[in-house]
């Protein structure tokens, strides 16, 4: 089996002026592009050639090589971030179920945002913050480089990517700036989707 990098869903300019159309491109192109490029190298002749990424990363963490964890971390981290971004214009919906559960777990969208707000800051470096679902229950999780909730055995519901290359060439060193423009563009309909899916 070869990994292929998927389509980009929308133009590079789609998400402007929250995320630029530079970022997007060097984004997609360069990053996403060399995890699927480097995971097809170090899966040659091993076992996870024949697997799918979200069955190689449910083996875990301890279970994977450091590349191996790496590169299909980071193509199914980027995968996932794409989707759940909207092009601007797209209707902004807040699915009902989804919202409610945040309000029942978080006590208000509001306060759900400020509070994956101060957990995407304090990711030391490069990694992720996440909305994941764990045992049918929502909750907030960081992961450190290109580390998947699925090697824990959850499962995300909205992504948010910490690494510089996000976001500087925009913001610079104002990441808060950076999360704030990312609600902007989320994309409601795919975070609920795979929240109904997954309960």
């Amino acid at each position: 089996m070869t990994f292929n990098l998927p389509k980009l869903p929308y133009p590079y300019d789609a998400l402007e002026p929250h995320i630029d159309a530079k970022t997007m491109e060097i984004h997609y192109t360069k990053h996403h592009a060399g995890y699927y490029k480097r995971l097809n190298e170090v899966v040659e002749n091993t076992e996870f050639k024949l697997m799918k990424i979200e069955a190689i990363l449910k083996l875990g963490a301890k279970a994977l090589p450091e590349q191996v964890r790496n590169y299909a971390g980071g193509a199914a981290n980027h995968d996932f971030f794409w989707k759940s971004l909207r092009p601007v214009g797209m209707p902004a919906n807040q699915p009902g179920k989804l919202v409610d559960a945040i309000g029942s777990t978080f006590g208000s969208l509001e306060g759900f945002k400020d509070k994956m707000a101060t957990l995407a800051a304090g990711v030391f470096g490069s990694g992720w913050a996440w909305l994941v679902l764990n045992d049918g229950k929502l909750e907030l999780i960081a992961t450190h480089n290109q580390d998947s909730p699925l090697m824990e055995k959850k499962i995300p519901i909205l992504g948010l990517d910490v690494w510089e290359h996000a976001y500087y060439l925009k913001y610079q060193n104002k990441r808060a700036d950076y999360f704030s423009n990312w609600w902007k563009v989320i994309n409601w309909d795919f975070a609920e989707e795979c929240f109904n899916s997954n309960r």
